[in-house]
């Protein structure tokens, strides 16, 4: 843990959870002003608990941004619940995101089903830019009434609204602590790893149906060199021929177009060239195997 000498100093882990597409991925990149987790239109995109570290002055805020609450169909499915059941067990304050214009409320989340050592939560009422005004207050009560919130904070993580409202009651909501990562850092994972996610981001805005689910990324080699541009190679995994002919296209001419906007946004989120190298392959039934996703590194 890094010494400070601000005894106010507050640090803590927040883990952000919530049903899929409800804005946990845009809300962190948001709040951290950097583009750090992969977003798409599609519910479901996160499968891996994501760090991103927020420091102010006073403040270090550890942020997990999970995957959504969902009912497992595939062992993969189980994989993503233990990823948020990881998270909330470290977490000091909890982040609950709802979409405000879902038509039913409360979602369906019993809280009470998830462990944690969090003794505070925040509700985060979402994409309130798509809701009207007048709305928002029964929402608000409502939720009041569901569970003893510590606050209920109506945001835009799209368009930035009530960020800074958020900011306070996340630092009055975490303990007093130094912090416990150096304050320039802004997370923790490598960046392999969010290489691999940037690439299947690209995947799930190029397809439709299930291509988009049935895909994985395995970063086969990632070479830095002190001349030239960084060398990646990347395998796309699909569980059946068919899905592997449909991500290919006519000629390569989808897996080229992947390709070259994921190499793009790698190069932005690295500042730095790449030359990026895309394989197609067949994993059958990977999002039900056990084996198979433990090779996959879940």
């Amino acid at each position: 843990m890094t010494e400070i000498t601000n005894i106010n100093h507050h640090a803590g882990y927040a883990a952000i959870f919530g049903m899929p597409n409800s804005g946990k991925s845009t809300l962190l990149n948001a709040l951290l002003d950097v583009r750090l987790a992969i977003i798409s239109a599609r519910p479901q995109t996160t499968r891996r608990n994501v760090l991103g570290i927020l420091n102010q002055p006073d403040t270090q805020c550890i942020f997990m941004d999970t995957p959504g609450v969902v009912k497992p169909k595939y062992e993969l499915h189980k994989k993503m619940i233990r990823q948020i059941e990881l998270a909330l067990a470290d977490a000091d304050l909890l982040l609950m995101i709802v979409d405000a214009k879902e038509k039913v409320h409360p979602v369906e989340i019993n809280l009470k089903d998830f462990n944690t050592s969090a003794t505070r939560a925040i509700l985060v009422l979402n994409k309130i830019d798509l809701v009207e005004k007048n709305k928002l207050l029964p929402l608000i009560k409502l939720y009041q009434e569901w569970y003893p919130f510590n606050a209920i904070i109506p945001v835009s993580a799209l368009k930035k609204e009530g960020l800074t409202e958020l900011q306070n009651e996340i630092q009055n909501n975490l303990p007093l602590s130094p912090p416990f990562y150096p304050k320039d850092m802004l997370t923790d994972q490598p960046e392999k790893f969010f290489v691999g996610e940037l690439i299947r981001e690209q995947i799930f805005r190029s397809f439709h149906e299930e291509i988009p689910y049935s895909t994985e990324v395995l970063i086969k080699n990632f070479k830095e060199r002190k001349k030239g541009k960084d060398f990646i190679e990347a395998v796309i995994f699909v569980e059946r021929d068919s899905q592997k002919g449909i991500l290919i296209g006519n000629k390569g001419e989808k897996l080229k177009k992947i390709g070259e906007n994921a190499r793009r946004v790698i190069e932005s989120f690295l500042d730095r060239e790449v030359y990026l190298e895309l394989h197609v392959k067949v994993n059958q039934a990977w999002r039900r195997s056990e084996e198979k996703l433990k090779y996959l590194g879940y």
